[in-house]
């Protein structure tokens, strides 16, 4: 048992999502040069293989499982949530990518109470009102910038919260080295299909970026899993949106991006209504710590 220390936590939180932000930054210089499906096949297979021998050590009897079904549909919701987040970093705002991403917390207590039957306690109704209200800043429907990118980021967000009341299914009955395994091999898998349509040949100088695709990745989720070992969820999680703060910075630097005012707006509320999101329902549930996939999750 690790004693309760919210600081080192909270350290763990930061440094993972800094990760994850390099992580991106990475994915939206690789899309440049490389269609969507080859970067999110390489970030599987490299994760994979970066995983291997942590998952490889319990032994071919431990990942027997009977909820071969649940496991898979929570591994492609996962993916597709991969897909709708790689292809909306390489087409927006590197910190807008990030964000819409990482509304996933106010679609989690729905999507929890669908396929879970966790109840929805009415105390999450306006922290969620209040982040959808930063969404359509976001959006800007009105302004005639509602693209189909931008709504592909979103669905990235609700992908990740159906893939994360997934894991919580799971973990009823499920130890998370198996989730995490079944993930992992399902997302290789069916990435590698669209190669043999969409295959073309990394130039030398993109094969480092997808390695550090890979193992940043999956660094960034070993930090992240330490920070929710360190701390509750309720405490440390809301420590994770500094990601969006390291994608901002990033993509000033490399990208000259400055959010407009609505943006700004939008994204101050949306991060707001998530931290309010994961501390009043993290009050009332006490997920087991997580192997999270990055998607954002």
């Amino acid at each position: 048992m690790h004693p309760h220390n919210l600081p080192r936590g909270a350290a763990y939180m930061l440094a993972a999502g800094l990760l994850f932000a390099v992580t991106a930054a990475l994915i939206k210089l690789v899309s440049a040069n490389l269609p969507n499906e080859m970067v999110v096949f390489f970030r599987n297979v490299i994760g994979l293989a970066a995983l291997a021998p942590w998952l490889l050590r319990r032994g071919p009897k431990y990942f027997a499982t009977r909820h071969l079904g649940a496991h898979l549909v929570r591994a492609l919701t996962g993916l597709a949530a991969m897909y709708c987040y790689f292809y909306a970093i390489a087409h927006l705002p590197l910190a807008e990518a990030v964000l819409l991403n990482y509304s996933a917390p106010l679609f989690i207590p729905l999507a929890a109470l669908l396929w879970v039957g966790e109840p929805f306690s009415h105390r999450l109704w306006w922290p969620i009102g209040i982040g959808f209200i930063g969404i359509a800043l976001i959006l800007k429907p009105g302004l005639s910038l509602f693209t189909p990118v931008a709504l592909l980021g979103l669905a990235a967000g609700i992908f990740s919260a159906l893939a994360m009341a997934g894991i919580r299914r799971l973990a009823h009955t499920e130890p998370a080295t198996r989730i995490v395994f079944y993930f992992s091999l399902t997302s290789t898998a069916v990435s590698a299909l669209p190669l043999v349509w969409r295959w073309q040949t990394p130039a030398a100088g993109l094969w480092l970026q997808l390695l550090l695709i890979g193992v940043l990745s999956t660094a960034a989720q070993i930090l992240m899993t330490r920070a929710y070992i360190h701390a509750p969820a309720a405490q440390v999680g809301p420590f994770s949106y500094g990601i969006v703060v390291f994608a901002g910075l990033l993509g000033w630097a490399l990208w000259a991006e400055v959010p407009d005012a609505l943006s700004l707006g939008g994204a101050l509320l949306v991060v707001v209504a998530g931290v309010l999101t994961i501390r009043i329902g993290g009050r009332e549930t006490a997920p087991a710590p997580e192997l999270p996939d990055g998607t954002p999750r």
